[in-house]
C-alpha cells in the first residue's frame, strides 16, 4: 500500500502541548504533499467514512483511542500517563484500558512521544510501544533571528495552568529571584483550571504577570526576551515549550527527571539546568540563580522538524503495513 491520500490528526485543549504537537505534524505532513486535518477527539465518531478508509491515515490522542477497533490503517499516540493523585483512578484505568486496546488489534500502531514514556509504559503497565517518534516545532520556531541583538529581561513559564505542572511550586522561588534581580520580569504564558488560584498567591508581586494564552508567534516573541524558561512537571512525557524555548535561545530550567532529558543530554549542566525533584524553594531558587549566569544561544533541533517527525509517522505506517515488530524503536 502506498503513502495515503491524507491525514486526520486528533487535536486536544486549544491551550497546550497535544494541540501544538497536532497542528505542527499537520504542516508536516502539509510539506510533504499529503492533506491533513486536525479535529477534536469527540469529532472522530462524526467522520465514519474516514475513519473507515484504507486511504485515510488517523493518527488518534489518548482520548481518542477508543475508536481505533473501529478504523483502518490507525496510528495512536500515548502523550502522557494519567495522574491518580489529580484525576482519580477512573480516569487511571480508563487511559490505560485505552492503551491495551490499542495493543488488542493487529491493524493499530502504538507511539510514544520519549523513550522515558516508552519505559513507564511498558514496565508499570505492560503496554507495548512499537516506536517512539519525538514531537514536531512549528516551523516559526525555526526562523533565524540575531539573538545577539535580543533584549533579555524575563523568566517565564508557558504551558496549561493545571495542577500536575507544578507551577504552585515554582512561583515563590521566582517571586524571589525576581525582587533579588534588577530589570527581570516573570510572565505565565497559558491559562487552566489553576490560573485564579495561582494569581491570588501572587497578588502583591507585580514582578509576575499572567499573559494567558497566546499565538505560536507571540510565544516565540516572548521567548526572545525571555532569559530562563521554567518547567515544574518532574513527569513531563517530552515538553515542546522545551523545544520552542531552546530554539530561541533560553536556559531551560527543568526538572531532573522526565522524558525532556532526552532532548539534548550535551546541553545539561549548561543551557539546560536542573531542578531538584522536590522543587524546595531554596533548592529551586539556588539553581534559577545560577540559570542567569549561563551564556545561552539559539539551538537547531532537525529531529523535530515537522517533516522529519511527519515522515518518522510514514515509515511507522508502513511498517504496519509490513509486518508487526517487537519491542519498541525509536525512529525519530
Amino acid at each position: 500500500m502506498d503513502r495515503p491520500s491524507k491525514v486526520l490528526i486528533t487535536g486536544g485543549h486549544e491551550a497546550g502541548g497535544l494541540s501544538a504537537f497536532a497542528e505542527a505534524l499537520s504542516e508536516g505532513f502539509r510539506q510533504i504533499g499529503i492533506p491533513s486535518e486536525v479535529i477534536s477527539p469527540r469529532d472522530i465518531w462524526s467522520r465514519w467514512r474516514e475513519l473507515r478508509s484504507q486511504a485515510v491515515l488517523k493518527i488518534l490522542s489518548t482520548t481518542a483511542v477508543f475508536a481505533a477497533p473501529f478504523a483502518r490503517r490507525t496510528i495512536c499516540v500515548a502523550h502522557g500517563f494519567p495522574y491518580p493523585d489529580l484525576q482519580g483512578w477512573g480516569k487511571v484505568f480508563g487511559f490505560i484500558g485505552s492503551y491495551k486496546l490499542a495493543n488488542a488489534f493487529e491493524q493499530v500502531r502504538f507511539v510514544s512521544v520519549s523513550d522515558y514514556l516508552a519505559v513507564h509504559l511498558k514496565r508499570v503497565y505492560n503496554v507495548r510501544v512499537d516506536a517512539v517518534i519525538r514531537n514536531p516545532v512549528l516551523p516559526v520556531f525555526e526562523e533565524a533571528f540575531d539573538h545577539t541583538a535580543q533584549t533579555r529581561n524575563l523568566i517565564t513559564y508557558v504551558g496549561r495552568l493545571v495542577p500536575s505542572k507544578g507551577l504552585d511550586r515554582l512561583l515563590p522561588a521566582i517571586g524571589d529571584l525576581v525582587d533579588e534581580t534588577p530589570q527581570l520580569r516573570a510572565w505565565v504564558v497559558g491559562d487552566g483550571e489553576s490560573r485564579r488560584a495561582l494569581e491570588n498567591t501572587l497578588c502583591c508581586n507585580p514582578g509576575i504577570e499572567f499573559k494567558g494564552s497566546l499565538s505560536p508567534g507571540e510565544v516565540r516573541s516572548c521567548l526572545r526576551e525571555t532569559r530562563v524558561f521554567v518547567s515544574g512537571n518532574p513527569v513531563e512525557p517530552l515538553g515542546i515549550a522545551y523545544l520552542e524555548a531552546l530554539t530561541q535561545g533560553c536556559v531551560v530550567a527543568m526538572p531532573a527527571c522526565g522524558g525532556g532529558l532526552e532532548i539534548a543530554p550535551d546541553l545539561v549542566g549548561g543551557q539546560i539546568q536542573l531542578l531538584p525533584i522536590s522543587l524546595r524553594r531554596h533548592e529551586v531558587l539556588s539553581v534559577l540563580r545560577r540559570s542567569l549566569s549561563v551564556t545561552a544561544r539559539p539551538r537547531a533541533l532537525p529531529n523535530h522538524n515537522v517533516k522529519a517527525v511527519a515522515s518518522a509517522y510514514l515509515r511507522a505506517d508502513a511498517r504496519r503495513i509490513g509486518s508487526k515488530c517487537s519491542g519498541h524503536e525509536e525512529t525519530v
